[in-house]
């Protein structure tokens, strides 16, 4: 008989299978993905459910309007949270990003999360806002990997307009989403 899975092992799954794109031996990707989910459950045990208020707060900085609707619909608390930050974007942004986003987690900032979820919702802000449910935005965020290049534009935020010492570009190419965070802008004190 089959057994359903608990949160946790849902969690570990999704990041040893894209870890399975990253490491080609299946040892090593066992381990490191364990390591992995060790350290979020450790490291960050305090601030990953508080990721959710972050990303709220940050996303009002950047796009009040944007928010409000989110609002209206009902979405943001349905929004895919355990995707974006328990899951770390698995399954959700291709390997090649999660490999920046990881290494920003690993090296000690789980906050890089939010800001990566908040840039996708600025990314796709057009669709968003023309979706009008709660189910509707949710089934679109959980999807944004597999979405057409003619919805998606090129989104930066430039320094001295956020005030953060690093920047987050994301960019959709061949049905691809690329991140890339930038650092060293001398902007204002994040404590990462």
């Amino acid at each position: 008989p089959s057994f359903p899975l608990e949160p946790e092992d849902e969690v570990f799954l999704a990041i040893a299978k894209a870890m399975e794109e990253m490491v080609e031996d299946s040892v090593d990707c066992y381990w490191i993905s364990r390591c992995f989910v060790k350290q979020l459950n450790n490291k960050y045990r305090d601030a990953l459910p508080q990721l959710p208020k972050a990303f709220e707060q940050y996303l009002n900085l950047e796009d009040s309007r944007l928010l409000s609707h989110l609002k209206t619909c009902s979405a943001v608390s349905k929004l895919p949270y355990d995707l974006w930050f328990q899951r770390c974007f698995a399954g959700c942004l291709p390997e090649s990003s999660l490999q920046r986003v990881w290494d920003k987690v690993v090296s000690g900032s789980c906050k890089i999360l939010v800001f990566v979820a908040v840039e996708i919702l600025l990314t796709f802000k057009i669709k968003v806002m023309a979706l009008n449910s709660a189910e509707k935005i949710t089934k679109f965020l959980e999807n944004v990997s597999a979405l057409s290049p003619r919805v998606c534009n090129l989104e930066m935020k430039a320094p001295w307009q956020t005030g953060l010492s690093y920047c987050v570009l994301l960019f959709h190419r061949n049905n691809i989403l690329y991140f890339t965070l930038l650092k060293d802008f001398g902007g204002g004190g994040l404590n990462w």
